[in-house]
């Protein structure tokens, strides 16, 4: 039973953190949503969230400066007393052609992909130790393990270091945090395929064993088993949910 548990879904505004958000509510866990610039989109979830009867937390946050990082698991805590599940979801991808590539972008993607997981996993993942308790699951991707686009190699590169970190992490932190990684392939979320054609998107789904893209609650469903006391022996370990793909 996870009913009471602190969740903190980061990017939880939308898309994989949004689905995240109501599957821990349905099952009356106490969430927090982390957003960014999604303000409206946090605070309608919030409103659906609230219907379902669970008690959430919205806060607006950017996971690259650790000020704000700490001031958030300072509200957190004043709000709820603990942290009891850590979700590093929040992400970047800034696709461009390789000759366009340029170091700002890639350290952006970095810092947000990578660096920020490693900081709130590091603060948070310490406070669960001290309570012998607790669950870190980072939302990596297939592309950090064998998909190979140069227009996303700074976002493939991120990915790939996140799921090292979760490997890194889990050692550290055993033997009282569990510390997993799920891989989403292709997620049929809004941000993702907004500004994709029809004709591709058809492409990459011939590519799909079971011929369609995910669809974000199949993750956040994984996610939440992960959590679950049912996944209780399940560490150190990488997920891939992506329907089977060549």
């Amino acid at each position: 039973m996870l009913k009471d548990k602190v969740v903190l879904v980061t990017g939880g505004a939308q898309g994989i953190g949004a689905a995240t958000i109501k599957k821990f509510a349905e099952e009356k866990c106490r969430v927090v949503i982390n957003y960014n610039t999604s303000m409206k989109e946090a605070y309608k979830l919030q409103e659906d969230i609230t219907k379902l009867g669970a008690k959430s937390l919205v806060i607006e946050a950017d996971i690259t400066k650790q000020d704000e990082v700490d001031e958030m698991i300072n509200k957190i805590l004043s709000e709820f007393k603990r942290i009891d599940i850590l979700i590093n979801n929040a992400a970047i991808a800034i696709d461009t052609l390789f000759q366009d590539k340029t170091v700002a972008n890639f350290k952006k993607t970095i810092d947000t992909n990578l660096i920020a997981p490693f900081y709130l996993s590091k603060k948070i993942g310490e406070l669960m130790y001290e309570q012998k308790e607790g669950v870190i699951i980072n939302v990596s991707s297939t592309n950090g393990i064998d998909k190979y686009y140069p227009m996303s190699l700074d976002y493939d590169a991120s990915k790939a270091a996140l799921i090292s970190l979760t490997h890194n992490l889990a050692f550290q932190f055993a033997p009282f945090v569990r510390v997993n990684s799920v891989a989403p392939g292709f997620i049929a979320t809004e941000n993702e395929i907004k500004d994709l054609d029809e004709e591709f998107i058809k492409s990459e789904e011939a590519k799909i064993f079971v011929k369609r893209l995910g669809e974000a609650k199949e993750i956040a469903n994984v996610i939440f088993f992960l959590a679950s006391e049912e996944a209780s022996y399940i560490n150190n370990t990488v997920i891939r949910v992506d329907g089977g793909t060549y």
